[in-house]
C-alpha cells in the first residue's frame, strides 16, 4: 500500500457537507485481497478495537461494519472505520466517514472521515492505515508515504500510538470555557474560525466579528485587566468604593512581610500581587514559620518581586460569574481533600480519587487531577500529616487551603441562594474594576446571609474565569453561563454575517466578480473581493496572485472591515479543501465547459458539474442561487441549489426556453437579454411582471452588445444584485460604468490602443473562452487587416483539448503564435506547442502563418513587433499583469526592422 494525496475539507465540499480528512491511497496487490481472504484480519482488528465492530456502516444497523468485515470489504474502507474509532478512543468523538475508488485508477482509494480537531484527524489517518497493515500476513505489509499525513517516531505499538493521540487530542481541543462559548454561537447560527492553536476564536464575519480567548472578549478592557492583575490595586478600587475587601500591605523581602504580620495580625493570606488560578496563594496562616513559606511560595508565583500579605476573611470560597454588569451564577469551591478509609495512605487515597473520568490534567476536563506538591505536604503538615500518613476512617483531610478547580478542588453551585446584598456587592465590584466579564472571589461564612452580619467580602477580581465550575458543578445545577456571554456580544437581532455572494463556473468568474463588487460599492459598502488576480477590499489590492480558494476566502471573511464578500471560487480550491465558510447568501454558477479535465478525478464535464455545484448548494434556505439557463450542465444543478432560483439567459422574448418561460410565468426571477439593437435590452422577471434594466450595449465592457460573453457575465451580476437588494437605479447608474479596462477587470478584453495599431489582452485559457473571444474578434475583424495571437492552454490539461485549442485558435486569426510556459507541468519542453501546432494543422492551417514560441514574454514580443497600422493583436497570458506591462511598455518604433516574426522551434 501507498498514500499518494492527503487533504482536509475545512467546510462543504465534493463529497459531503461536513469536514473531513482525505487520504488517498493506492492499494497495490492488497486489492486482490479483500478482508475475508485475509486470515485472521477480521479477528485481529476487533481484538484490537473492539468498538469499531459496532459501528453501523452502510448497513445502518449496530454492527454493520463487522457484517461488511466477515462478507468482505476492502482494507481502504477498513482504514476509514478505525481513524473514526481512533479519535473517539482518544476523546475526540466522530462518527461519518465515506470510502470511494478514484475512477480510472484500479485499486486506488479516497478514503474519508470525519473529524473534530485537523492534527487529531490526520494523526488518526495514519495510525489506522499502521493497524492494518500490522495486522496483515508479513509478506503482505508495507505501506509508504505515511509520513505525508502525519510524523510519528518509532515501531507501531498500537496502545504507544493511542497514547499519543490522546496527547494530541490534549493539545489541540478547545478548553471547556472556550468550548462552550463556541458550541453556543455555534447553536446561534454564528460562524466559527479558529485562529490559532490555542483558544483565540473569531465568532462571525467581517465587521461583524467578535474575538474571544477563552472568557476574554473583544470588549474586555485592557486596562481593566491590568487593574485586574494588580490585586493590591483592585483592592484600594474597591475599599474606596466601600466594598468589604482584606486589608493588607504589598512587601519584597521576608522580614517586611513578618514586621506587617505583626501590625495586621493572625490568621493571614500570601499571594503574588499579580498571580493568578491559586499559584502561589498560602491562606490559613498562623505563625511566622508558616508566614516564612507562604511569602516565598508566593515570590515563587510572582512575575516580579511583589508579595501581599493581607488579612484573613473566614469562610467559605465561593466564584462569582458578572457579565454585562449582571450576577450570571455562583459557585461555593470546594478545596481539594481525602476521605480516609481507615488503611489507605493520603498519596493512595488521591489516586484513587484520581481515576475519576470526570478529572484530567490543566483544564482539559471538568475537574483537575490533584497533585501533592510542596504546598499540599506544607498544608497538611500543620496537622503533623505526610503523603504517607494514614487517615483513620471518615476523617476529611484538606489537601490545601486554596479551593481552585485548577488544584483539584470541587464545585457547588449556589445561584439560587445567594443573598442579594452579596449578589449586588459583587456586581459592583465587577462593574467598579470594568470588567465586562469578571470572577469574582467572595469569601464568607454563609452566602445565604448577608456579608454586612457575618462577615468577609470580596478578596480577588479575576479576569478570565473559567467557566466550567458553573457549566458542570461537582453538585447543584448546571448552569448556561455561555448564554449570556454570546448574547453580550450578539444581542438580539445582532448580525453575525456578512453578506456572502459565492461565484463559480468554467469561465466568467472573474468579470462577474468584479461587476458584483462594483455594483455593491455603489450602495456604499466596503467589499471583499476574491479573484485570479488577487485579494481586493473595495479597490485595494491586499493580497496579489491567484486568490480563488478558500485561504483567500478567509482572509476576507477574517477582515473587520468587510460588509459584504464577493468570492470567486474555482475548482482547484474546491477539490483540495471545500469551501472557506458554511453557508452563502448567493451562489452563481456561470457555465460548465471542458477544462482541468482528467485532474484529480475528474474526468468528464459532468464531473466537473458535479464539483461546481458545490458552490449553489451551500446557499442558505433563505438565498438565492443564479444559474445560466443557457448551459444544460448548469441547468441541471437546480436540482440540488439551495434558496430561490434566479434564471439568466441570453434567449429573451420570443427566444426564452420553455424552462424559463415557466420559471417566470410562475412568478419565478430571471434576467434575461432581449433581442435588440445595441447588444439588446437586459430585462427583469418577477412576481409576474416585466421591468427593464438598461441596454446591454450601455455597459461599457461588452463593446456595445458585441462581447456577448459579458453580456452574459452582466446578466449574472444584475441577478446578484438584484437578490442582494440593490435598487434598479443604482444597478443601471453602476453598469454604465463598468468597462474592461486593466484597472477595473484585469486580463478581460483590455483594448490598448497606444502603438498604432489595437491590442487586446485577455485571459482565454481555455476551448470556450478562446471561442468566446473569437467572436468578438470576428465582429471587429472587418476594421483591421490582420489579426494576430499569441494562445497557448496549460500543459496539464488533456491532448484532445490542447489539439481543439489549435483548431480554435486556426478559424478565428490571421497570424498564431503558440507559445509554451517554462512550467510544463509534467510534459517534455516542446509538447504543449507541438500539440497546438497539431491541431491548427489539421484545421487547415498553412504553417507559414504559424510561429512556435517558448516563453510568455517572448511570443508576446513576438506578437507585438509583428503588429503593423491597422492590425489588431491578441495576448492571452497566464501572467496577466506582466503581459499588460509589457504591452505598454513595447516601444514599436525600435521593432520596425522586420516585416515577420521568424519561426522559433520550441527548446
Amino acid at each position: 500500500m501507498k498514500v499518494t494525496e492527503v487533504g482536509v475539507y475545512r467546510g462543504p465540499h465534493y463529497w459531503s457537507k461536513t469536514p473531513m480528512v482525505r487520504i488517498q491511497v493506492d492499494l497495490g496487490r492488497m486489492e486482490e485481497f479483500p478482508t475475508n481472504r485475509i486470515p485472521g484480519f477480521t479477528e485481529g482488528l476487533l481484538a484490537a478495537l473492539p468498538g469499531v465492530g459496532r459501528h453501523a456502516c452502510s448497513l445502518k444497523v449496530r454492527g454493520g461494519f463487522q457484517k461488511r468485515l466477515i462478507e468482505g470489504t476492502w482494507l481502504g474502507h477498513v482504514a476509514e472505520h478505525v481513524a473514526l474509532e481512533l479519535q473517539t478512543l482518544a476523546g475526540s468523538r466522530a462518527t461519518r466517514g465515506k470510502t470511494r475508488s478514484v475512477k480510472g485508477q484500479p485499486g486506488v482509494y479516497n478514503i474519508m472521515f470525519a473529524y473534530n480537531e485537523e492534527r487529531v484527524g490526520l494523526a488518526a489517518g495514519r495510525i489506522a492505515l499502521e493497524l492494518v497493515n500490522s495486522l496483515l500476513p508479513s509478506d503482505l505489509q508495507g505501506v509508504g508515504g505515511l509520513g505525508r499525513i502525519a510524523e510519528f517516531d518509532g515501531e507501531f505499538d498500537l496502545e504507544r500510538r493511542l497514547n499519543e493521540l490522546k496527547r494530541i487530542v490534549r493539545r489541540s481541543v478547545l478548553g471547556p470555557t472556550t468550548k462552550a462559548l463556541v458550541d453556543e454561537a455555534r447553536r446561534r447560527g454564528i460562524p466559527v474560525m479558529r485562529l490559532d492553536e490555542q483558544s483565540l476564536i473569531q465568532l462571525g464575519h467581517g465587521r461583524f466579528q467578535q474575538r474571544i480567548r477563552a472568557s476574554i472578549t473583544g470588549r474586555t478592557s485592557q486596562v481593566a485587566t491590568d487593574i485586574a492583575g494588580n490585586k493590591n490595586l483592585t483592592k484600594r478600587l474597591l475599599d474606596d468604593s466601600g466594598i468589604q475587601v482584606p486589608r493588607g500591605v504589598v512587601v519584597r523581602n521576608v522580614e517586611d512581610a513578618v514586621r506587617s504580620a505583626r501590625r495586621l495580625g493572625f490568621p493571614l493570606v500570601t499571594k503574588p500581587l499579580d498571580g493568578n488560578h491559586g499559584r502561589g496563594v498560602t491562606i490559613g496562616i498562623t505563625s511566622e514559620e508558616q508566614l516564612r513559606f507562604g511569602f516565598a511560595e508566593a515570590q515563587s508565583q510572582a512575575k516580579g518581586r511583589d508579595v501581599i500579605v493581607e488579612q484573613f476573611f473566614a469562610g467559605n470560597d465561593h466564584r462569582i460569574l458578572v457579565v454585562n454588569g449582571k450576577m450570571i451564577a455562583v459557585a461555593e469551591r470546594v478545596p481539594a481533600q481525602v476521605v480516609g478509609d481507615g488503611f489507605s495512605t493520603i498519596r493512595q487515597l488521591v489516586a484513587e480519587i484520581n481515576k475519576d473520568p470526570r478529572r484530567g490534567d490543566g483544564h482539559e476536563n471538568v475537574m483537575t487531577r490533584i497533585k501533592i506538591d510542596a504546598l499540599v505536604e506544607e498544608y497538611i503538615g500543620r496537622n503533623g500529616l505526610t503523603p504517607d500518613s494514614v487517615p483513620e476512617a471518615d476523617q476529611i483531610v484538606l489537601l490545601r487551603a486554596t479551593a481552585n478547580l485548577s488544584t483539584g478542588g470541587t464545585a457547588i453551585d449556589r445561584t439560587n441562594e445567594i443573598h442579594p446584598d452579596n449578589a449586588e456587592i459583587a456586581r459592583r465590584a465587577a462593574t467598579i474594576v470594568g470588567l465586562d466579564v469578571a470572577g469574582v472571589d467572595f469569601v464568607c461564612p454563609d452566602i445565604t446571609r448577608s456579608v454586612r452580619e457575618t462577615g468577609g467580602g470580596v478578596i480577588e477580581i479575576n479576569a478570565a474565569p473559567g467557566l466550567r465550575m458553573h457549566i458542570d458543578p461537582s453538585q447543584g445545577a448546571p448552569r448556561d453561563v455561555a448564554k449570556p456571554i454570546i448574547e453580550m456580544l450578539f444581542p438580539r437581532g445582532a448580525q453575525s454575517r456578512v453578506p456572502i455572494v459565492a461565484i463559480t463556473g468554467t469561465n466568467g468568474k472573474s468579470t462577474v466578480g468584479r461587476m458584483v463588487k462594483h455594483i455593491i460599492r455603489y450602495t456604499g459598502c466596503t467589499v471583499g473581493l476574491t479573484s485570479t488576480t488577487g485579494v481586493y477590499i473595495n479597490d485595494i489590492l491586499t493580497h496579489e496572485g491567484d486568490a480563488t480558494g478558500p485561504r483567500s476566502a478567509r482572509m476576507i471573511l477574517r477582515d473587520p472591515s468587510v460588509e459584504v464578500a464577493v468570492l470567486e471560487t474555482a475548482r482547484g480550491g474546491l477539490l483540495r479543501e471545500g469551501l472557506a465558510f458554511d453557508e452563502a447568501d448567493i451562489g452563481i454558477a456561470t457555465n460548465v465547459t471542458a477544462d482541468h479535465l482528467g485532474l484529480k478525478g475528474i474526468d468528464t464535464v459532468e464531473d466537473l458539474a458535479n464539483v461546481k455545484s458545490v458552490v449553489v448548494e451551500a446557499v442558505r434556505r433563505g438565498g438565492h442561487s443564479i444559474l445560466n439557463a443557457d448551459d444544460p450542465l448548469t441547468v441541471r444543478m437546480a436540482r440540488r441549489a439551495g434558496g430561490q432560483i434566479i434564471w439568466f439567459s441570453l434567449c429573451g422574448g420570443a427566444e426564452m426556453s420553455p424552462l424559463v418561460r415557466e420559471h417566470v410565468d410562475e412568478g419565478g426571477m430571471a434576467v434575461v437579454r432581449e433581442p435588440g439593437p445595441d447588444g439588446g435590452t437586459i430585462v427583469l422577471y418577477e412576481d409576474g411582471r416585466r421591468e427593464t434594466i438598461m441596454k446591454a450595449g450601455d455597459i461599457p465592457a461588452t463593446l456595445h452588445g458585441m462581447a456577448e460573453f459579458n453580456v452574459a457575465n452582466a446578466l449574472a451580476s444584475i441577478a446578484a444584485a438584484i437578490a442582494h437588494g440593490v435598487p434598479i437605479l443604482t444597478i443601471r447608474s453602476a453598469m454604465t460604468n463598468f468597462r474592461s479596462t486593466f484597472e477595473q477587470n484585469p486580463g478581460r478584453l483590455n483594448v490598448h490602443d497606444a502603438h498604432g495599431f489595437r491590442v487586446i489582452v485577455d485571459y482565454a485559457h481555455n476551448a470556450a473562452g478562446l471561442e468566446a473571444l473569437g467572436k468578438v474578434v470576428r465582429g471587429l475583424s472587418s476594421r483591421y487587416k490582420r489579426t494576430i495571437a499569441s494562445v497557448s492552454m496549460a500543459g496539464d490539461r488533456r491532448d484532445e483539448d490542447l489539439k481543439e485549442m489549435g483548431r480554435i485558435a486556426a478559424g478565428i486569426f490571421d497570424e498564431l503564435i503558440f507559445r509554451e510556459d517554462p512550467s510544463t507541468r509534467g510534459r517534455p519542453r516542446g509538447e504543449v506547442m507541438r500539440l497546438l501546432n497539431e491541431g491548427a494543422l489539421e484545421a487547415g492551417r498553412s504553417p507559414d502563418h504559424i510561429h512556435l514560441i517558448a516563453g510568455e514574454a517572448a511570443s508576446t514580443a513576438a506578437a507585438l513587433a509583428m503588429g503593423r497600422p491597422g492590425d489588431l493583436i491578441i495576448v492571452t497570458p497566464t501572467d496577466v499583469q506582466a503581459a499588460w506591462a509589457q504591452v505598454n511598455d513595447f516601444k514599436p518604433a525600435a521593432l520596425r526592422t522586420a516585416s515577420r516574426a521568424p519561426f522559433i522551434a520550441a527548446e
